[in-house]
This record gives structure tokens, C-alpha cells and sequence, in this order.
């Protein structure tokens, strides 16, 4: 096995998406193609990788409109939860498993953002791809209180799913660095250092002040 593993800048609100697959066996998928599938794709030709799947971890518009052109592009099939808008081929959920050639993606349901986001874990190289659940320093944004604790839960299961030295690539470059660990945003997140989900709750609904005693954008 040999992994391949892309970040890419795909235009939008500081958008990322990924290119992910195993030199040895030609084959890949892309995460989030958004904006800019074309550059996705061309990625993966140069590395001389088929495209099997189109991975959406949410229905968001900003991360699925990607999704036409490169299916048009590669042949690849829609992968994403089954309440997905992106109306997905392969429906992915907690205790999915997706093979990429030698690697395996496995999946967690992590409502909250959105009803339907999933997160993307390769346990060989301990790759998380987070979405818009949680970005370098932030978490994803929720319009309900009741969407903000179904989040707080969705980040608990994800800190006791997978192991702290898990890299976490996010959604949108929203950070002081394009890439985290889990063991670095456990001790620097100040929504993950919330000991409850009241102080979750508090600090989402002071974020803007918050925010700017960060210095974060």
C-alpha cells in the first residue's frame, strides 16, 4: 500500500477538499469536491488513480455542488449518509467500511451541523476527516439550541472513537493552521475544554466576543 493523500484549496468560503487513495492498487476518492472537482481529478490522474467514489460528509450546498462534475468526470459513484440531498449510490453510516484499495474508510454519524454529516477515518495513517463538525480551533455552526447539544454530542462520540494522535482535516481552512491533531484541539479548542455541554452552549451563543479575544478570523 502506498497512501496518497491530497489537501486542496477548492475556492468558497475557504473551502477544502481531499484526494484520497492507494498508489499500489490505482485507486482512489475524492472528499468534498465543492467548487473545484476539476483540479480534484486532475490530482488523481496525475497520480495515475481511478476514481471510484465521490465521499460527501454533508449536503450542504458549499460541499455537494461538485458532486455532477465530477461523477461526469470520473465515473464514480455518490458515497454520503442516506438523508443526504446528493441522493447517494453507496449510503454511509455509523459502522460503514469502505474499502480503497488496501486502505479502509470507516464512518461515524455525527449530527448536529448538519442532520446528515458523517466523518471519514483511515485507522492505517489515523486520517480524520472532520467536514464542518469540527475545524481547527472551531466547531461547526448550528441555528438551534437543540442542533448545538446534538452537536456537543457528535464531538464527545468523535473524542472517544478514535485515537488522539488522529490528524484532523476539517471542511474549511477557519483556523490558525490548515490541519490539527485530536490530542492538540482537546487541549486548545475552547468548545472541546468545555467541561459540560451548558458551557458548550455558552460559549456558542458568546462566540463573536469570544472570537475576537482569540484572534481568530
Amino acid at each position: 500500500m502506498q497512501l496518497v493523500f491530497e489537501q486542496i484549496r477548492t475556492g468558497g468560503d475557504r473551502n477544502f477538499g481531499y484526494l484520497l487513495g492507494d498508489r499500489a492498487a490505482g485507486v482512489a476518492v475524492l472528499i468534498d469536491p465543492s467548487f473545484a472537482p476539476e483540479i480534484l481529478v486532475e490530482r488523481a490522474s496525475a497520480q495515475r488513480l481511478r476514481v471510484t467514489h465521490i465521499i460527501n460528509t454533508h449536503g450542504h450546498p458549499d460541499h455537494i455542488n461538485g458532486n455532477a462534475a465530477a461523477v461526469e468526470l470520473t465515473g464514480a459513484v455518490i458515497a454520503a449518509h442516506p438523508s443526504c440531498p446528493s441522493g447517494p449510490a453507496v449510503p454511509l453510516d455509523t459502522g460503514t467500511r469502505l474499502p480503497v484499495g488496501t486502505l479502509g474508510l470507516e464512518f461515524l454519524h455525527v449530527p448536529g451541523h448538519c442532520p446528515d454529516h458523517v466523518v471519514v477515518f483511515e485507522r492505517t495513517r489515523r486520517l480524520l476527516i472532520t467536514g464542518d463538525l469540527l475545524f481547527v480551533g472551531k466547531v461547526g455552526g448550528t441555528s438551534t439550541e437543540a442542533d448545538a447539544r446534538t452537536e456537543w454530542d457528535s464531538l464527545q462520540r468523535v473524542l472517544h472513537s478514535f485515537p488522539p494522535e488522529a490528524t484532523v482535516w476539517p471542511g474549511h481552512d477557519y483556523g490558525v493552521r490548515p490541519s490539527s491533531t485530536l490530542a492538540l484541539e482537546r487541549e486548545t479548542n475552547p468548545f472541546l475544554l468545555c467541561p459540560d455541554v451548558d458551557a458548550f452552549l455558552g460559549i456558542k451563543r458568546d462566540w463573536p466576543k469570544v472570537k475576537g479575544s482569540l484572534g481568530l478570523r
